[in-house]
């Protein structure tokens, strides 16, 4: 049996499918890579700096040293919380609408300072503010 000839063609790659699928295949990759995101904020904090500025004549100011020793006056006062109270009615004498500056050394600890603060909320106290010290507290007492 004798076959006819046949027209031999190059095969050809059907090119037009071939860039379908590098396109869904660059969409899909697209889609699903994870991009990072910084969960965190970037949080640049204050320095102080610059003079001190002298307290207005009704700011009340209470002094922390670096041994959690209390000032009233310019005068040690026991750090139990019924003397802190007392001192500070003495100091606001009824006038809990005075500006109260609490004034700590940078190495006290926190808790002689929010002790303070928690107080002066009891008493009344609306306008509470709150400075390190530079310098030692003994120049405190100088002034």
């Amino acid at each position: 049996m004798k076959l006819g000839r046949r027209n031999l063609e190059e095969p050809q790659i059907n090119l037009t499918s071939l860039i379908d699928v590098v396109f869904l295949l660059l969409i899909f990759f697209m889609v699903t890579t994870t991009f990072v995101n910084s969960s965190g904020l970037e949080i640049i904090l204050p320095e102080a700096g610059g003079e001190t500025q002298a307290a207005p004549d009704n700011t009340l100011e209470v002094a922390v040293d670096a041994a959690d020793r209390v000032y009233v006056r310019g005068e040690a006062v026991a750090s139990d919380p019924q003397t802190l109270r007392a001192e500070l009615q003495k100091l606001a004498g009824g006038d809990f609408d005075r500006p109260l500056r609490i004034r700590a050394d940078g190495r006290a600890h926190h808790q002689a300072v929010v002790q303070l603060m928690d107080i002066a909320a009891k008493l009344g106290f609306e306008r509470v503010d709150i400075s390190t010290l530079p310098f030692p507290v003994e120049a405190v007492e100088e002034r």
